[in-house]
């Protein structure tokens, strides 16, 4: 069977396990999960997920994006990236996507078209009950990179 995307639309929360991957939160996860879509990846079983919502008139944003971690590296997130980027493909539309400062994952982003947008200074501290580390880095502002669709 070859690889698909779907977007579901019922029973979003089956896949949380997977959704605690890219927003380690659950509560934070319910601010934006039923509003948004939630696209999932399957290759012989689920292996990415990706959560966008609409922000405001021709700006959807990534709230979440995760690969199974056995599966990271593998090009999921970047077929998913490929799939997102053209799903909301449209005259003058803007794709967001915020992050941590992990060098990994602004790299990720930045191979897959985004440019550096804006900062929201201590927006972990502030939204997070425990302090979350990524490649050894403490999280504390988040890192917003957007992309023109």
């Amino acid at each position: 069977m070859p690889i698909s995307i779907s977007i579901v639309s019922e029973r979003k929360k089956d896949f949380l396990d997977l959704l605690l991957l890219g927003d380690e939160q659950e509560d934070m996860i319910d601010r934006y999960l039923e509003q948004g879509d939630l696209f999932v990846l399957r290759d012989h079983g689920v292996k990415c997920v990706c959560v966008v919502t609409q922000e405001a008139d021709g700006v959807v944003e990534i709230k979440n994006l995760a690969t199974e971690a056995r599966y990271q590296g593998q090009g999921y997130g970047t077929r998913m990236m490929e799939h997102v980027s053209g799903h909301y493909q449209g005259c003058g539309r803007i794709l967001l996507v915020g992050t941590g400062e992990s060098p990994r994952h602004i790299r990720f982003y930045r191979r897959c078209g985004f440019e550096y947008s804006h900062r929201l200074k201590d927006f972990f501290v502030n939204n997070y009950r425990e302090p979350i580390v990524e490649d050894g880095v403490l999280l504390k502002d988040m890192i917003y990179l957007k992309k023109a669709l």
